[in-house]
């Protein structure tokens, strides 16, 4: 069951008492070598998590209303402007509908030709 994810084909009825000690000790083995398995993947887990949860904080919750600066990190522009020269935040907007706690919907301008729903690594 561990390596091949199915049921053992054994052609003999475990529960008989007789013959085939060979047979339980095989099946007591594999079953010891899943939980084993079993615990290892569950303790890996566990790293995984605590590991992956060190470098995340806390999202801020936006609410309908607040205004927002919107940075320009990601953004491409049409003319070869440089870095440097380029604001690292845009003026204010107002968040017009919150999506979900990674996504907000902003009033921005026609002009500006990005889609309105922004991820909220974008606003400040």
């Amino acid at each position: 069951m561990a390596n091949y994810r199915m049921e053992l084909r054994i052609g003999m009825d475990l529960r008989r008492k007789g013959k085939m000690e060979k047979v339980t000790e095989f099946a007591e083995r594999m079953r010891k070598v899943q939980e084993e398995a079993r615990t290892a993947l569950v303790k890996a887990q566990k790293e995984m998590k605590r590991q992956a949860d060190r470098e995340r904080k806390e999202a801020k919750i936006w609410k309908v209303g607040d205004k927002v600066i919107l940075s320009t990190k990601d953004f491409m522009f049409k003319e070869q402007l440089v870095r440097k020269s380029v604001d690292q935040y845009i003026s204010l907007y107002i968040i017009d509908e919150v999506i979900s706690t990674n996504a907000v919907k902003l009033q921005l301008p026609t002009l500006m030709r990005i889609h309105l729903v922004v991820n909220v690594s974008w606003v400040v």
